[in-house]
């Protein structure tokens, strides 16, 4: 695990060629984020090849989002997850959008993804206790600056028995698998992005978006986060070897 002198779990270490220290850290991943936003919906659905938005919307179903609930999206970026679980909660629901990237906020919020949202980060998220029925993060464990404190602050603002559907994804163990995937994720994904968008900030984010997935904590690690911070039922389900859906309960008295 990726303990600090503070004891506090980081996703992932220090990464050479991109930053050195925390503070350069939050400003390299604000501003690939805020410069890539206007290109990123489209570097997705290139990414996925089509078939990101069909697993979004079906494991927000397995994690048994139903209509009427309310939704927390965190690092909801421009709120591809948020606006899948908008459809399935309907009107009578309600899905709030929170991320560190203004410029990511403003597409969803111009796509109309999101019932509101707001700027935060996991670690102090900027939301009432016991408001949600579900929380969500698609892709953006690797961002946070602790685990253990994003986790806790999940914990608050969901209501008793409330979910938390964590999305990621995960090295496969298989050596050619992982060799596949490297060279797509580091070497064919920034080519297309840069090739389809001209946006150099947008390259360097998907370059720094392997980097990550590399270097992230193994899944016993985020497991075992959550358990910490106090949930409980906590699974991991995985599809195709590589996606990671981490899911956990707030207790119904605590």
């Amino acid at each position: 695990m990726n303990k600090t002198d503070t004891g506090s779990t980081r996703p992932h270490p220090v990464i050479p060629g991109y930053f050195e220290t925390e503070e350069e850290r939050l400003e390299l991943v604000a501003k690939l984020f805020n410069e890539s936003a206007p290109h990123y919906d489209h570097i997705n659905r290139g990414m996925s090849l089509g078939t990101g938005h069909r697993y979004r919307r079906q494991a927000l179903i397995r994690a048994r989002l139903r209509k009427g609930m309310k939704l927390l999206d965190v690092g909801c970026g421009t709120g591809v997850i948020a606006g899948h679980a908008r459809d399935i909660v309907g009107e009578s629901g309600e899905v709030v959008g929170v991320d560190p990237s203004e410029g990511m906020l403003a597409v969803a919020k111009a796509e109309g993804r999101v019932t509101s949202s707001h700027v935060g980060k996991a670690e102090s998220l900027p939301v009432e206790d016991r408001r949600f029925n579900m929380v969500t993060m698609g892709y953006a464990l690797r961002h946070v600056d602790d685990l253990e404190n994003a986790f806790r602050e999940y914990l608050r603002v969901l209501r008793p028995g409330g979910t938390v559907l964590i999305l990621e994804i995960t090295p496969p163990r298989s050596r050619m698998a992982f060799m596949m995937l490297k060279a797509y994720l580091r070497l064919v994904v920034p080519a297309f992005t840069r090739l389809t968008t001209r946006s150099k900030p947008a390259q360097e984010l998907m370059s720094y978006y392997w980097e990550t997935i590399e270097h992230c904590v193994p899944p016993e690690s985020i497991i075992a986060a959550m358990k910490a911070a106090g949930f409980k039922n906590v699974d991991r389900h995985i599809e195709l070897g590589v996606f990671s859906e981490y899911t956990g309960q707030r207790p119904l008295e605590d």
